[in-house]
């Protein structure tokens, strides 16, 4: 079974900076391909940063490109979002997700299997 805990969210204003951690725990076989999503109400979740934690490769979604950087610590135990010159738009719900595969498209949620509780972004103008 896999864990994951977000911390990080909260309020700043546009232009400013936030740092998201999702603490994984679990086999590690089953959380090999992590990823980012974000979610507003009404809204699908959205993929925002991908990673392969055994390849290192990353993948962003163009309204992030240039602006948010996903990483992890060396125990591959930590994922991180650093989140900079934040914008209104970038406010939503922050989920951290894991798979141990994902074939296709790495910003469908559905091939994610397990799911953080999730931390709140907000960012005012």
């Amino acid at each position: 079974q896999v864990e994951l805990i977000e911390s990080g969210g909260g309020s700043v204003e546009a232009g400013g900076s936030l740092k998201l951690s999702c603490a994984t725990s679990g086999d590690y076989e089953l959380r090999k391909t992590m990823a980012w999503f974000r979610q507003t109400p009404g809204k699908e979740r959205e993929g925002v940063a991908y990673f392969n934690t055994d390849s290192g490769v990353t993948y962003y979604a163009d309204s992030v490109k240039g602006r948010f950087t996903i990483s992890q610590d060396k125990t591959k135990s930590t994922l991180y979002l650093q989140m900079k010159r934040l914008k209104p738009e970038d406010s939503a719900m922050y989920y951290c997700a894991g798979a141990s595969i994902v074939y296709g498209s790495v910003w469908s949620a559905a091939k994610y299997t397990y799911w953080g509780q999730g931390t709140q972004v907000t960012v005012s103008s």
